[in-house]
């Protein structure tokens, strides 16, 4: 398979927001699927103060080849001033599974 299977992490402030998001990011084709687990508890440095916050995680499945789109939107959908957005490459998958992540990702041609 030419095209490499992204997995991207990315915290919500609320299900409504991180729901809009990726249902947006999926329509567009930039990502195939996203799972929202919601009640994630983080603790972070910010501005030089601990802090913590419930958030909601989205975990994207996506083709590498639409990584830079997906970032470049999703900062554009995000709330936060600097958004979690995290991806690494999948090393080992389903066949099928895989496949069916780029194809859900290509671009459709206009006819």
């Amino acid at each position: 398979m030419a095209s490499e299977v992204f997995i991207v992490f990315c915290t919500f402030p609320d299900m409504e927001t991180a729901s809009k998001a990726v249902r947006e990011l999926v329509e567009q084709r930039l990502a195939a699927c996203g799972n929202l687990l919601k009640n994630v508890h983080s603790v972070y440095r910010w501005r030089g103060e601990v802090e913590s916050s419930e958030e909601v995680l989205a975990i994207l499945k996506l083709d590498s080849a639409r990584y830079s789109e997906l970032e470049t939107k999703l900062r554009s959908l995000h709330p936060y001033d600097v958004p979690e957005i995290v991806g690494f490459p999948v090393s080992k998958g389903l066949p099928e599974y895989l496949r069916w992540v780029v194809e859900s990702c290509a671009v459709e041609s206009v006819r």
